[in-house]
């Protein structure tokens, strides 16, 4: 992709007037509620910090949308493109940690955990497929895309929903990667805290130098971490429980199925809410079918591969001492156990710091499109370069990640399935307005997909008078989280519905959500 794009050419940043009258790309002074000198004064430092980024080659674009003649040229690259960001940035060690809760916290057998891993991380990463290819058609970063059908206020409580998952997800990366460099350090000699902050300056200084360093880096990110992960199985899978079955009985077994496959789910379809970001340089003639089959694939295989080591690693816990005493340290203590065992030491622990290295894709991820997501709050924090906004994050995710490093399966189990309701609520709307509202699924002609998302006036974005008040997209929203709360199971709640199966209760909140959505919003659209 091209450097002019990312750097954000002198035609790219949004031009504001100061008599109010505003370009596409952004509102006018007006809306902001400054007085004049201060306006002058800021909006000079920002012209100058911008001109400043530009300079040294670093992206200065925020949530403006990119117009069809600034796109990238379409290539065959373009289709692997999707398939290896995704791939790259979910391979990593955080997703190794997420399956160990199969055996440990649900007690399933191996053969269970492994095929509620594949079946939530395929239906919640079909999901993101789906987001992912509304942004060559719009040019709009994907929250941008929600204004569509919440509106330009309703849709800034999922701006704040969104943050809370970037940000939460980066704290779980940053404390496995503290975890397990501890872990690799000759007796313990590095502390996680001293990790955290490792991982959180690399990343600080990735997400800071803009999307094409980072579609560069996750071409290749990938290798390193299959070899290592390649490696892990070879030496662990001996040690694989296969056999013992999952505990309770069948109506508790089943309530736990759900339970985990809901949270696996969750990991897969949160990445929703920035489904649509890496993509908004891609042409408008992308075809969609061949963007989110290529994006599916990526989820759905690097999902599959560290869900099922981290399942197995967990399952020979009960019969394997070493497993046992590294898991009470810690979960990504394990994962370098499982090299140690069958590895040269200096080998072993040279691979963790490989894994450790693969959640900088997974951490990048969530810190750029936090950054976007600051800006879409309100018109002044749009003025506000994103460099900062990213510099933020880093900072809150990191200092969450110290209060909180050694409570990671807790983090897991009561944030992950909870943040994936919104997802799915959100989703499922998007769906709905897209098939009965917009009536924009196009079909199939001699040169591709036709007519995908023709319902929407894209170059509206950011003009509020005409964009949908939101008020039934609003309303099916807070029903769909209704129905959540009376289905979901956590460790501190379980719902009416929800304890209806098994002893433990059954997280079947994502069963519920889309029979409730759609009633609700076909009946006030009436």
């Amino acid at each position: 992709m091209s450097s002019d794009l990312e750097r954000g050419s002198a035609g790219s940043i949004a031009v504001r007037q100061k008599d109010g009258v505003s370009t596409e790309n952004g509102p006018p002074y007006a809306e902001t509620g400054m007085t004049p000198t201060f306006e002058n004064k800021f909006g000079t430092f920002i012209k100058r910090f911008e001109r400043s980024l530009i300079k040294y080659n670093l992206e200065a674009r925020g949530i403006q949308r990119v117009l069809p003649q600034e796109s990238q040229p379409l290539t065959w690259r373009s289709y692997l493109q999707p398939f290896l960001l995704y791939f790259s940035i979910n391979l990593a060690a955080q997703n190794v940690t997420l399956g160990m809760l199969g055996p440990v916290v649900y007690t399933l057998s191996f053969r269970d955990a492994s095929l509620c891993a594949f079946f939530g991380g395929l239906v919640g990463s079909m999901a993101v497929a789906y987001v992912a290819t509304f942004g060559p058609l719009s040019g709009n970063r994907t929250l941008i895309f929600a204004r569509y059908t919440f509106g330009w206020y309703p849709s800034k409580l999922l701006v704040v929903l969104e943050l809370i998952i970037l940000i939460g997800y980066s704290l779980i990366d940053l404390v496995v990667a503290g975890q397990v460099l501890s872990a690799v350090s000759v007796n313990g000699s590095l502390s996680v805290v001293v990790g955290i902050i490792i991982l959180a300056i690399i990343t600080w200084l990735i997400s800071t130098f803009g999307i094409a360093i980072f579609n560069a880096y996750s071409r290749y990110a990938f290798v390193p971490a299959v070899i290592a992960f390649s490696i892990a199985y070879g030496v662990s899978s001996k040690n694989f429980d296969l056999s013992t079955p999952s505990e309770g009985n069948t109506e508790t077994v089943i309530g736990n199925r759900i339970s985990f496959l809901s949270i696996c789910l969750a990991a897969a379809i949160t990445y929703g809410g920035a489904g649509a970001d890496f993509f908004v340089y891609y042409d408008t003639s992308t075809n969609p079918f061949y963007l989110s089959i290529s994006l599916l694939l990526g989820l759905v295989t690097s999902f599959t591969y560290t869900f099922v080591l981290g399942i197995g690693l967990a399952s020979a816990i009960n019969f394997n001492v070493g497993y046992q005493k590294a898991h009470d340290t810690s979960q990504g203590a394990l994962i370098v156990k499982s090299l140690l065992d069958g590895l040269n030491d200096g080998f072993a622990r040279f691979l963790g710091v490989i894994i450790v290295l693969g959640l900088i894709a997974n951490t990048v991820a969530p810190t750029y499109s936090g950054g976007i997501d600051f800006q879409i709050i309100s018109s002044y924090f749009e003025r506000i370069p994103r460099v900062l906004w990213n510099t933020l994050c880093v900072i809150i995710y990191t200092v969450c990640a110290l209060a909180g490093r050694d409570h990671l399966a807790e983090i897991f189990t009561n944030f992950l399935a909870l943040m994936g309701y919104w997802c799915a609520i959100w989703i499922a709307i998007t769906i709905e307005e897209q098939a009965f509202f917009r009536s924009s699924f196009g079909y199939r002609g001699k040169e591709g997909w036709k007519g995908w998302g023709s319902g929407y006036d894209w170059t509206v974005w950011n003009q509020k008078e005409k964009l949908p008040l939101g008020i039934a997209a609003l309303t099916a929203f807070l029903v769909g989280w209704a129905g959540a709360i009376l289905c979901m199971a956590q460790v501190w709640y379980i719902g009416p519905i929800a304890k209806r199966v098994g002893e433990y209760g059954a997280d079947v909140s994502s069963l519920h959500l889309n029979a409730s959505i759609s009633g609700a919003r076909q009946k006030i659209n009436r």
